[in-house]
């Protein structure tokens, strides 16, 4: 990530502009961080909303499954 005092943002905008478009761009004030320039295709990416867990785990196929028969005497006892 590349930094950038408020001066030099000020100086060369369309130099930032370049950066962000590969890299976040941090542009300090007094020394401090106070500002970040990115790229639309990056903030889209982190603003996109996450997976739930089902989501996740969801398979984008159904896979053909059988239960097996298995044989159980149902016949009610006699008292």
């Amino acid at each position: 990530m590349s930094m950038l005092s408020s001066r030099e943002f000020n100086n060369d905008v369309a130099g930032a502009k370049r950066r962000a478009a590969h890299e976040p761009v941090v542009i300090t004030d007094r020394g401090e961080p106070a500002f970040v320039l990115m790229s639309m295709q990056e903030y889209r990416r982190l603003r996109a909303p996450k997976q739930n867990i089902v989501e996740a785990l969801r398979m984008s196929e159904d896979i053909p499954f059988e239960t097996p028969r298995v044989g159980i005497d149902l016949r009610v006892p006699e008292l």
